[in-house]
């Protein structure tokens, strides 16, 4: 509506101007109107000015209002209503189209903001490979992942492992991998899924990392448990009665031989029965006690968590555990940084876990010069609470090193293989993790990452 009026009214001013020069120029040719030729001319005068500078005005304006489109500038306001001439429809126009420009980029602002966050959220860390191997991490799962490591370009990736820099950078848009993706010395399995997306004629790799250690653990904890359960159920039905049964027949020969007593011959091979009976006795209830010990793999309830002061825990730890190391020449470091670093877990199963680990860098010391054991806890660079049980031991083997966290698998003449497989259901319950190394200048190191 401004930009029609404004035409009408420079339509206007030509139409004026053109009859005021006809007006001169037919006044000019005949005698006598020297004033009324001037005031015509006059007229003229003011008229061409006039429209000049409604046009420059204009001109300006117009000006003004591209450089505010062009530049987003959409606080620019035209308000002209007091200079008269068309220039207030003008303005209002400039300054509607102005707002609607306004409109349109806060709802794109908007939108955008709403998908960066939704990208923010995804649980699953987002990456994209562009031009020149250059990464880039879109959400905070990605920066979790990586914790504090400097990650910027393909190479980077070597950090956490060889095999996964190269299936990274082999990966081709709409393959899928299961990778091993190593932090902090401990291995995690994680699949990778990309796909390949052109914006402004540039070709990126957007690349999804799904972290499924957690389920992986948790099917492999089940099916151990499955399978504990069905064998334990088994062997005590079937051990049972064959132990109620021998001490039965414990009782039967001594009765026998309370009868015979005058016969020796007799009385001696009721006494190899009864040895014979008592050793099946004995065998029973100590193949019971295993099993028995064994469903406490079934049996773990839900960890009951509260904040844990990491001082305190290792305090009452130490008093229960290594009360008696100096008289076994055992040494116990404990180091805890920051010192006032803490812990969500269940309080009971974390001593227990670590009463464990200190048994056993005890019997792995038996013997050991300078005998060692150091429990530490600090926070790792991604975050997470790790506490660590290492001594200066012989050592754990690569091969059992793979096995020791499997239920039923032991390297002691005495062991049962629940200590080390209940402690990686505690940690699997606690939503963490554990893992076995060789410490650095020798022995063994556990860590338990929360």
């Amino acid at each position: 509506m401004g930009f029609k009026k404004f035409s009408i009214l420079l339509g206007g001013r030509l139409t004026f101007i053109m009859t005021a020069l006809l007006l001169l120029t037919y006044l000019y040719t005949l005698p006598g109107y020297l004033a009324s030729t001037v005031l015509i001319f006059g007229v003229v005068v003011v008229l061409v000015y006039e429209m000049i500078r409604f046009v420059s005005k204009t001109n300006a304006e117009i000006t003004r209002f591209l450089d505010a489109a062009r530049y987003a500038d959409f606080g620019q306001r035209f308000n002209f209503h007091g200079l008269g001439a068309g220039f207030g429809e003008l303005g209002d126009t400039f300054t509607d189209i102005l707002k609607r420009f306004q409109d349109v980029r806060a709802g794109q602002e908007e939108e955008l903001r709403h998908l960066k966050a939704l990208i923010e959220h995804v649980p699953a860390p987002l990456i994209s490979v562009k031009a020149g191997n250059q990464l880039i991490l879109w959400n905070n799962a990605a920066r979790r992942l990586f914790g504090s490591a400097h990650v910027t370009r393909l190479t980077d990736l070597g950090q956490f492992g060889a095999e996964f820099e190269k299936e990274v950078t082999a990966l081709k848009a709409g393959q899928r991998r299961l990778v091993t993706f190593a932090v902090e010395g401990i291995e995690q399995r994680i699949t990778l899924a990309a796909t390949q997306i052109i914006i402004g004629g540039h070709v990126e790799r957007l690349i999804s990392l799904q972290d499924i250690q957690s389920e992986l653990d948790a099917a492999q904890l089940q099916a151990w448990q499955d399978l504990v359960r069905v064998l334990t159920h088994e062997i005590m039905n079937s051990i049972t009665p064959v132990a109620s049964l021998a001490k039965t027949a414990v009782d039967l020969v001594d009765d026998a031989a309370r009868q015979v007593t005058d016969n020796p011959e007799v009385v001696e091979e009721l006494a190899d029965v009864k040895d014979a009976v008592n050793t099946v006795a004995r065998r029973s209830d100590s193949l019971m006690q295993f099993v028995s010990s064994y469903r406490r793999l079934t049996r773990l309830p839900p960890p009951s968590k509260t904040t844990i002061r990491l001082d305190e825990l290792f305090e009452h730890v130490a008093k229960l555990a290594a009360q008696d190391w100096p008289e076994k020449a055992l040494s116990l470091m404990t180091r805890i940084g920051p010192s006032e670093l803490d812990v969500q877990a269940d309080r009971d199963m974390v001593e227990q876990v670590l009463i464990n680990l200190l048994q056993n860098a005890e019997q792995a010391l038996g013997g050991e010069e300078h005998a060692t054991v150091w429990l530490s806890g600090y926070l790792s660079k991604r975050g997470r609470v790790v506490i660590e049980v290492a001594d200066n031991g012989p050592g754990i083997p690569a091969d059992t090193a793979k096995k020791i966290f499997v239920p039923f698998f032991t390297t002691k003449r005495e062991g049962s293989g629940v200590g080390l497989a209940l402690t990686r259901q505690v940690m699997i319950a606690h939503g963490g993790a554990v893992s076995v190394a060789d410490r650095n200048g020798g022995g063994a190191k556990f860590s338990l990452m929360f």
